[in-house]
């Protein structure tokens, strides 16, 4: 048979099952249903929630505190990709592949928020208790405005995209919104999530009143809203659930379950986390992309760090760190919020209050954990001044220097980055080429 009988026989039969089989055709596909068809009962309304857990993940897994640290001090380029060389030069164009990666990792995250808060609460089902639905709805809310607030601190106002989304072309006509509307869009998901979030259970991984709490004393914090900073850190503080372990080391040795952890994103062999990977050079395993500057490891080395010096391991110029350390198994958790962090605000809020000495105390609890010195000066400037170094040190290795030195000015003096625009990331040229409404930061 020649090769032309056997195209003709072949369309033949093409066309004999196009015709049996046309409404299999017309199904729509498993993985391709639309969210409100999918979240149905409480099975689907579950998983939907885990999803937009996972969306979270995965842009925390290493994407996100990787804009944290590589674009401030502590943290230098070590590698050979040139995605992270730019980070550390502060010559981001938009296209570079973590910004990118980060970006649409958050919208991931606000799209699966959107599709539980648009669903769920139509669903009937026995299985799903009113008190659980409102807990999946509240959790929700919380991932929208984490994501809201971290893309408000990243990129500036953005696009808020408020119900779900099934193709492209949704956000078109959506206008940036300012900075200020971003966040105030996370402070209003915030207090829903508060409102219907249960009271604190045992888990760090999933959200609950005091993870909505402390995620709001932050959010005040960079709004400069000294006061309600205060009350809501305050709130977490005075749980009983969360208090600083000793030594220091314990919460990222012994991570899973801590009592320094208010809210954590955890990995297991079968959802690995492979940011060591980045941290630890080749003859661990590792890239060794990320290094620790020399001046962050002469600070943790000293009397500044005390015990946090276990954040690091090697010797001479091959000094690497290790808060991401399960090289074997890739479980270490993405550190989110911890309690640490709520002094340090509660303390950075008290002193803009002039309240120096509550100020002075909460500093000193973070810095005796830490088996440093206590920190005894009087002066309103010095206490704002050993705050800011203290938050550096004690969340070396997370996503908070970068974004603690631009939301206080100080970015221009202490890295030298005196052009503004280069305080926010720019907007993935992608984006940009698709809707003329997402306007670029200016400066790219």
């Amino acid at each position: 048979m020649t090769r032309k009988h056997i195209s003709i026989l072949s369309i033949v039969a093409g066309l004999s099952l196009l015709t049996s089989c046309k409404k299999f055709l017309e199904e729509k596909p498993n993985n391709a249903l639309p969210s409100g068809s999918s979240i149905t009962d409480a099975g689907t309304a579950r998983a939907a929630i885990v999803g937009a857990y996972d969306a979270v993940q995965g842009y925390y897994a290493g994407n996100y505190p990787t804009l944290g640290t590589i674009t401030a001090d502590n943290v230098i380029f070590n590698g050979t990709l040139s995605q992270y060389l730019q980070l550390d030069q502060n010559a981001i164009p938009p296209d570079n592949v973590t910004t990118v990666a980060a970006y649409q990792g958050l919208y991931r995250a606000v799209n699966a928020a959107n599709s539980v808060i648009a669903y769920v609460p139509a669903v009937e089902d026995p299985r799903l208790t009113p008190d659980e639905k409102n807990k999946i709805i509240g959790e929700a809310y919380f991932i929208r405005a984490l994501a809201y607030f971290d893309l408000g601190r990243g990129w500036g106002g953005v696009q808020l995209q408020l119900k779900p989304t099934t193709d492209l072309s949704a956000a078109k006509g959506i206008r940036r919104s300012t900075l200020q509307q971003t966040y105030d869009q996370a402070l209003a998901d915030l207090v829903q999530a508060e409102a219907l979030l249960p009271e604190d259970a045992s888990t760090r991984s999933r959200a609950q009143k005091s993870t909505a709490r402390a995620l709001r004393a932050r959010l005040h914090l960079y709004r400069k809203e000294w006061a309600e900073a205060e009350i809501y850190a305050t709130q977490v503080i005075s749980n009983t659930k969360y208090t600083l372990v000793k030594p220091y080391k314990t919460f990222f040795t012994a991570p899973f379950g801590s009592a320094e952890s208010i809210f954590e994103l955890t990995f297991s062999a079968n959802d690995r986390n492979s940011f060591w990977n980045l941290w630890y050079p080749s003859s661990a395993g590792g890239q060794y992309t990320l290094k620790p500057s020399a001046d962050v490891v002469t600070q943790l080395t000293g009397s500044a760090g005390g015990s946090r010096s276990a954040l690091l391991a090697g010797t001479g110029n091959n000094v690497y760190g290790v808060l991401y350390n399960t090289s074997a198994t890739s479980v270490d958790p993405s550190y989110v919020i911890r309690i640490a962090e709520l002094y340090l605000i509660r303390a950075e809020a008290r002193a803009h209050q002039n309240n120096l000495d509550e100020a002075r105390a909460d500093l000193n609890a973070v810095r005796q954990r830490a088996d440093v010195a206590d920190f005894s000066s009087t002066s309103q400037t010095e206490i704002l001044r050993a705050i800011e170094n203290e938050n550096s040190l004690e969340f070396a290795f997370e996503a908070h220097r970068w974004f603690d030195l631009v939301r206080t000015g100080r970015a221009g003096e202490v890295l030298g980055l005196t052009n503004q625009n280069y305080w926010l990331f720019p907007l993935p040229y992608s984006d940009i080429l698709s809707d003329p409404d997402a306007n670029q930061n200016p400066g790219y």
